[in-house]
């Protein structure tokens, strides 16, 4: 299913970013839209390693879109991570991990629990990502899916019907794991849904993709 790019008013949250209400296509809006800035976080020692070094202001890390691939903060404002539980609780390790030495047991036992937040995480994007093929969005998927300490809602009137979506995806399928916290990062892409006008057809493909089971809903 394809969807055609409609004329938007873009008013961001954030100060100094001009309104943009010109019709666009959909990869330049999309552009425009997550606002991605390279190079603008900071993370744990070794976490990250810039592609580029130097002190020429000109060129930007990618290490920050490593960073966030890797660990897909929950709240990817919060610098901190320490806003959400499971975020809290992801830094902690790393942070513990990186003093220890590396392949002892104590050393090995974190990184396995790193390693298999990390993967739950990213099973939910791919979960994501493959509604959002379905819909036609092969090209624009990755682009509809990277959130960063940059990105905004497109319309604060947005956030209550984008939460209220977010709880009904989580209630009526699997697309999230038992017992998660709501990850905010998936609020700015319910947002994004909601803007091009998609969303009712993304929870319709969801809830046939993921449907929840008895056994699900008696847990």
């Amino acid at each position: 299913m394809q969807f055609k790019c409609k004329s938007l008013e873009y008013m961001p949250i954030e100060r100094g970013h001009q309104a943009l209400s010109e019709s666009m296509c959909l990869k330049d809006w999309l552009c425009a839209f997550c606002c991605l800035r390279l190079g603008c976080l900071e993370y744990p020692k070794n976490e990250k390693q810039p592609l580029v070094s130097g002190n020429n202001n000109q060129y930007k890390t990618y290490a920050v879109i490593d960073d966030d691939e890797r660990n897909l903060w929950s709240s990817p404002h919060d610098l901190s991570h320490t806003e959400a539980v499971d975020d809290r609780m992801l830094q902690s390790w790393i942070q513990t991990r990186n003093q220890l030495e590396k392949d002892s047991e104590e050393w090995q036992k974190l990184n396995y629990e790193i390693y298999t937040l990390r993967q739950a995480r990213r099973e939910v994007r791919a979960r994501w990502r493959r509604i959002l093929e379905d819909l036609g969005f092969q090209k624009e998927a990755e682009t509809l899916l990277s959130v960063t300490k940059q990105s905004t809602i497109s319309n604060p009137k947005n956030m209550k019907r984008a939460m209220e979506l977010l709880v009904k995806l989580s209630d009526n399928t699997t697309i999230f794991p038992a017992g998660w916290d709501l990850p905010v990062r998936y609020l700015y892409i319910m947002d994004r849904l909601i803007c091009l006008d998609a969303v009712d057809d993304f929870l319709n493909i969801a809830q046939k993709k993921y449907p929840k089971t008895k056994m699900d809903i008696s847990q």
